[in-house]
């Protein structure tokens, strides 16, 4: 299935193709894990499978998540396991087909671009973010 479902991480969007998305949980509460990577957050349950959850934004930008949770998290298939990533708000699905990323750009960790509402979105690769946290390289992707 195309497209991918926009959503929002410490004031930037992203989109996650929708094809790997399995649901979107609100008011999700994640368990602290002690010594885990700097972008996980911690565990949550979700419809009994036990899941790590992963800050988007912390992810990306190589940074420690912020000290309140949201809430909302994004339960997406990363290979053959589940990751939660943490999120601000999952906005809108959109069912066009993403731009590939210009050769030579700096988005590492995207497969495409989405146009949306006059922007351009990076639409993230989750098996590439799934394989650096299974790695221990929990910083940029």
């Amino acid at each position: 299935m195309s497209g991918y479902l926009l959503v929002r991480a410490n004031g930037s969007q992203y989109g996650l193709p929708i094809g790997e998305v399995i649901e979107v949980v609100d008011d999700a509460v994640s368990e602290p894990v002690p010594g885990g990577q700097r972008a996980v957050r911690g565990v949550v349950k979700v419809r009994g499978q036990m899941m790590p959850v992963v800050h988007l934004d912390a992810l990306l930008n190589d940074r420690t998540p912020p000290e309140e949770g949201s809430g909302t998290i994004v339960v997406t298939r990363c290979g053959d396991r589940r990751v939660a990533f943490e999120v601000d708000d999952a906005d809108v699905v959109v069912r066009d087909a993403p731009i590939p990323a210009p050769a030579g750009s700096a988005l590492p960790w995207a497969s495409g671009l989405a146009r949306y509402d006059e922007a351009l979105i990076p639409i993230l690769d989750v098996e590439l973010l799934g394989e650096r946290l299974a790695t221990g390289n929990g910083g940029a992707a």
